[in-house]
């Protein structure tokens, strides 16, 4: 999962098809981030978000989620409690 610059402008993903255009020194527009303008950095980490959708999209789809519902459930259920180990010198 990578961005790479095409012809110093134009961004594309690994993964999306989503891109980033060059409009001028150091500003970037990105196409699913309509109507505003991004530094270069600001561009590849949108363009590193899209390809992270397009794997999460792939990843749920193995367990029967969508990307969407995978990311809500891992953000709001809570995780298991810790279990302390339970060897070595300091099992009672």
């Amino acid at each position: 999962m990578s961005v790479h610059v095409v012809g110093n402008c134009l961004m594309v993903g690994d993964r999306t098809p989503h891109q980033a255009r060059r409009v001028g020194d150091d500003t970037w527009v990105v196409s699913y981030l309509r109507g505003r303008m991004f530094t270069t950095e600001q561009a590849v980490a949108a363009m590193q978000a899209a390809d992270t959708v397009a794997l999460m999209d792939d990843l749920a789809a193995r367990v029967g989620l969508t990307a969407l519902e995978a990311i809500g459930l891992a953000v709001n259920e809570r995780p298991w409690e810790k279990a302390l180990p339970r060897f070595g010198r300091y099992a009672r």
